[in-house]
């Protein structure tokens, strides 16, 4: 439940009913916005039923949630969360673009999108060191020192640097190297990764599992949260349904769902969504109008050449046009981008 504090509530009274809380063996969380400050009580509400919380000094009132995620609730958190990542903010007002190859498979490679990818407008350099193929055949990664080619191009083109991982193995290593967590597809409901993930406070980007629905969604980004780290971004990469068209499809209403159930950012993936060159730009400007609060463009400098996902991914001149004409799509929604 939460407990909807007065306007001008004084800190005296916030700290009493806090410690009315915990001396429950509860736990409370704090949001305190511009209008209204609001307590979220997280585990058993009944232990509560004789405390006449909602006639203490400040209460306004009491509202019960249903769901079973909390912490990553709207009604916990009303305000918008902007994720920092370095010097790169996700969230209301800017659009953020995550840019690079589905693989790292050089230094070379690596270092002249980076640099491509900076010039056209990115923020963030994303490239995969950890690859969960369909396949056991297919290009695995270069691990460790595939990360190593990221930071060092990342520093080259002051650019953040995300990167998935796919075991707790991956993630030891990866903290090292990385700025910003990816949990595929695959490993959203891997909640012991998403429980050790939740405990390293870096900030991560967990997308949509396959067939997921929002509400696992959210309840999978519940166990990162509730580890104590707050810097969650959810990403939207399209999911499994009976259309052979494209790679997946799109679920671009999931993200005003989103926006109307979590305080989290929205990011979506279209390269991964269609899996073909040509609809990234077009998704990609709708995802903008959708709401989403940047975008994972998968880009590299010879897709045919590529060792992962070459059909999807744009070449420079392609993910330099498609900024372009972001620009006015971004202005629209009233968001900073470049």
């Amino acid at each position: 439940m939460i407990i909807i504090m007065k306007p001008g509530v004084t800190r005296g009274n916030v700290d009493h009913i806090v410690e009315m809380i915990e001396s429950k063996g509860l736990t409370a969380h704090l949001s305190q916005g511009s209008q209204v400050t609001i307590i979220g009580v997280v585990g058993d509400k009944t232990k509560l039923a004789h405390s006449n919380i909602e006639i203490a000094p400040g209460v306004d009132r009491i509202v019960p949630v249903t769901e079973s995620y909390k912490l990553t609730n709207k009604k916990f958190h009303p305000e918008d969360s902007t994720i920092t990542v370095g010097n790169v903010s996700i969230g209301p007002g800017t659009l953020t673009i995550m840019a690079g190859p589905c693989a790292v498979e050089s230094a070379d490679q690596v270092m002249e999108t980076a640099m491509a990818v900076k010039k056209a407008g990115a923020s963030m350099l994303r490239g995969g060191a950890y690859k969960p193929r369909t396949s056991p055949y297919s290009f695995q990664g270069l691990e460790e020192t595939g990360l190593q080619y990221m930071k060092d191009a990342g520093e080259a083109a002051d650019l953040r640097t995300i990167c998935e991982v796919t075991s707790i193995h991956a993630l030891e290593i990866a903290v090292k190297y990385v700025d910003m967590i990816q949990i595929g597809a695959r490993n959203m409901q891997n909640f012991e990764l998403l429980k050790e993930v939740g405990k390293t406070g870096i900030p991560v980007m967990l997308k949509r599992g396959l067939s997921a629905t929002v509400d696992e969604w959210l309840n999978a980004a519940e166990y990162i949260v509730a580890e104590g780290n707050a810097n969650v971004v959810l990403c939207e990469r399209g999911i499994r349904t009976f259309e052979k068209a494209t790679r997946n499809t799109l679920d671009l209403s999931a993200v005003p769902v989103l926006k109307a159930k979590t305080h989290l950012p929205v990011i979506v993936d279209p390269s991964h969504a269609t899996g073909v060159r040509a609809y990234v730009a077009p998704l990609s400007k709708a995802a903008i109008a959708a709401g989403a609060d940047g975008l994972m463009i998968e880009v590299h400098p010879c897709p045919e050449c590529a060792l992962s996902d070459g059909p999807q991914s744009l070449t420079f001149e392609d993910f330099e046009q498609l900024c372009d004409n972001l620009d006015p799509y971004a202005k629209l929604a009233g968001r900073m981008f470049r």
